[in-house]
């Protein structure tokens, strides 16, 4: 198959010398060339109804990934679709690439003489909305189907530029345009400059989305875990952000961020969609009820740089069924010990190397404690060299549910479920300008704190919570971003 497709491809250059610096079909640039697009071989009968249909990648990503370990291009070609495959900016935003996009998707539009059906994964969803409704492509398209997309952002997107995180982030190298744009805040200012456009609909979008993380050691486990707060989610988008409120949802089923964009797992679920003959409407306003949930409260983070030793202390309420501690840093070395309120070490840490998006490259250390004592806990680590750190404490506990944080326009609120809490919060907010990290921190002890007057930009809020009840303390950390433009209107989730 690979041989007709390079074979066909370098025909395909014959014909049209611009395309002559893309290389061969099937590359092994990791990266692509941005701007290049490839055609995959004709089938040899392809029906007059049926579409051509262009494959978008996601956030660092390229275009082999429709064929390199997945055989969503072979799935298409056996089922009689001509296709095509385009190479975007892997790191920079919706904007970069919806322009890009665009002006590709006229020259393929150009190629088959008619309008193709754009399937696009994760981050490439949202590069082709910007193209259709932003840069003019929407009439040389016919639909398009989008594979867990964050449609409204992604938290660890949040969470890779938080005042914790972003030590160990801007090393890995997860600091970047695109990730930037993925923040929640950020994405709620889109969806506001998107949403009411009047060439919206002019293409039909149907969206998948998934429920499945893998076990414990898997590259999408630890992202999971950490938007298990948000509701269902495939490892690096919930549901809730896969979905679109005047989009179609076709499935949302056990895949995960990976498996969902493989042939085997999708194709013939959307198969049906790709003719333009296919009529649906959205799914119903229940869904999007569901999208604005609050989040639960099941984290505590903290984080930065040290050398020779640290200590992190983590109080622990009672009655919490389990509690997961997850030391992610740049060394595989990290020395560990946890002791418990009585100084009872232990030092049994599963190390594991991050392969997901945000914290790609990365260690975890982690163990897992059922039924744990209630009191202090502490993370004694110790390091022969410097080292960036993320520590991420996982409860599962029912003191979860007792809390929401809501946003209003100049407003964040904590609302307590059991009127027996007492909390003490305190906000950090801090945002880039001029490319050097500012910081404000307010502390307050109401559960209230209105945001003060902040120039345009993207500011990520962290609300740390310490309170009480039943003399049972206990410390949670909300992770938030927020998008401020130009005449001071605040966007977030």
């Amino acid at each position: 198959m690979i041989k007709k497709i390079c074979m066909s491809v370098f025909a395909l250059f014959l014909l049209l010398p611009s395309w002559s610096q893309a290389g061969s079909f099937g590359g092994d640039d990791p990266s692509g060339v941005p701007g290049q697009w490839y055609v995959g071989t004709t089938p040899s009968y392809v029906a007059p109804s049926k579409h051509p249909i262009l494959f978008v990648h996601g956030l660092n990503s390229s275009s082999n990934t429709w064929w390199n370990g997945n055989n969503m291009y072979d799935t298409a070609f056996q089922n009689g679709y001509e296709t095509a495959f385009i190479d975007l900016y892997p790191t920079k935003n919706m904007w970069d690439n919806g322009a890009l996009l665009a002006q590709k998707i006229r020259n393929i539009y150009d190629y088959y003489g008619e309008k193709v059906v754009v399937v696009a994964h994760s981050k490439g969803g949202i590069d082709t909305q910007s193209a259709l409704v932003h840069y003019g492509a929407y009439p040389y398209v016919s639909r398009v189907i989008t594979l867990s997309t964050p449609h409204y952002g992604s938290q660890l997107a949040d969470l890779a530029y938080s005042s914790w995180a972003g030590w160990l982030t801007g090393i890995l190298g997860s600091k970047n345009d695109a990730t930037y744009s993925l923040q929640t805040g950020y994405m709620s200012y889109f969806r506001s400059e998107t949403d009411h456009r009047p060439n919206v609909n002019r293409n039909p979008i149907y969206t998948f989305g998934g429920t499945k993380w893998g076990s414990f050691g898997s590259s999408l486990y630890w992202g999971g875990l950490y938007l298990s707060a948000y509701g269902s989610n495939d490892g690096a988008v919930t549901v809730n952000s896969s979905r679109l409120p005047y989009g179609t949802e076709l499935r949302v089923g056990g895949w995960d961020h990976f498996t969902i964009k493989e042939g085997s797992s999708t194709f013939n679920l959307f198969k049906d969609y790709l003719n333009e003959a296919t009529k649906t409407s959205g799914f119903n306003a229940q869904s999007v009820v569901e999208r604005k949930g609050a989040e639960s409260a099941a984290s505590y983070i903290r984080g930065g740089e040290y050398s020779g030793k640290k200590l992190e202390k983590v109080l622990v309420e009672q009655g919490a069924k389990s509690v997961t501690f997850d030391w992610i840093s740049n060394s595989s070395s990290s020395q560990l010990i946890l002791k418990d309120p009585g100084q009872k070490a232990n030092s049994i840490f599963k190390v594991k190397k991050d392969e997901s998006e945000y914290f790609n490259g990365a260690y975890h250390h982690t163990v897992t404690v059922k039924d744990p004592a209630p009191g202090e806990w502490t993370v004694d680590a110790s390091s022969s060299s410097a080292e960036k750190y993320l520590l991420h404490v996982s409860f599962e506990s029912v003191m979860n549910d007792a809390l929401s944080i809501h946003l209003a326009q100049d407003e964040i609120s904590l609302k307590a479920k059991e009127s027996k809490l007492n909390l003490r919060p305190v906000m950090t907010i801090e945002y880039y300008k001029d490319g050097k990290l500012k910081k404000s921190k307010v502390k307050t002890k109401n559960d209230s704190l209105k945001l003060p007057k902040l120039g345009e930009g993207v500011y990520n809020v962290t609300i740390d919570v310490k309170g009480s009840g039943d003399k049972n303390t206990f410390q949670r950390t909300f992770i938030k971003t927020i998008y401020v433009d130009a005449s001071g209107a605040v966007y977030g989730q």
